[in-house]
């Protein structure tokens, strides 16, 4: 087992075309802005995807990339088990595009979907807020959806898991265009 490993986005960029680079993100999150010939392999579906990853890593070394580095660091770290070398891009696609360099986009693009970061800070914060509105405005027992939510991010911060991420993976805008693998 092989320890997974970090690559900036200078040394990516030098060697680009010698990667197999292989994108963790949603679907909807990879349809808005993903890096050159980057295929889709989500995070959940990586333990699915074993197989043919070790057969394109047979080809050329994995270069696994997420929105800002963590997702792509834990999937590499998934393939690593499994005896299936892979670096995670540090910065993520934030980062190389704030580095200046381009990212591919599907053919007739409608509208980008936001990154799973930016959906479960929405979510979280709207629920909190209803919980508070509510709890004033109807009855106090509503503020318990916000102490809900706020234990739900302290219990997310202290396993690095997140259950709200997963389920808003699954909501449809981010199951839409899927890249097949291989």
């Amino acid at each position: 087992m092989s320890i997974p490993r970090t690559l900036t986005i200078d040394e990516a960029e030098a060697r680009l075309s010698e990667w197999g680079v292989v994108d963790v993100r949603t679907p909807g999150e990879f349809a808005s802005g993903r890096l050159p010939g980057a295929v889709n392999v989500p995070l959940d579906r990586i333990e699915d995807s074993v197989a043919a990853l070790r057969e394109t890593a047979a080809d050329r070394p994995l270069l696994l990339v997420c929105a800002s580095g963590p997702r792509s660091e834990k999937a590499a770290a998934a393939l690593g088990v499994h005896g299936v070398a892979a670096v995670s891009l540090t910065g993520g696609t934030r980062g190389w595009s704030a580095a200046g360099h381009g990212l591919e986009y599907p053919a007739g693009r409608v509208r980008a979907v936001w990154g799973m970061e930016r959906q479960v800070r929405f979510a979280a914060g709207s629920l909190v807020l209803l919980g508070l509105v509510l709890g004033v405005l109807v009855h106090p027992a509503f503020a318990l959806l916000s102490a809900g939510i706020a234990g739900g991010l302290v219990f997310s911060a202290l396993t690095d898991t997140c259950g709200m991420a997963a389920v808003l993976g699954r909501l449809p805008f981010n199951r839409r265009g899927a890249a097949p693998l291989g």
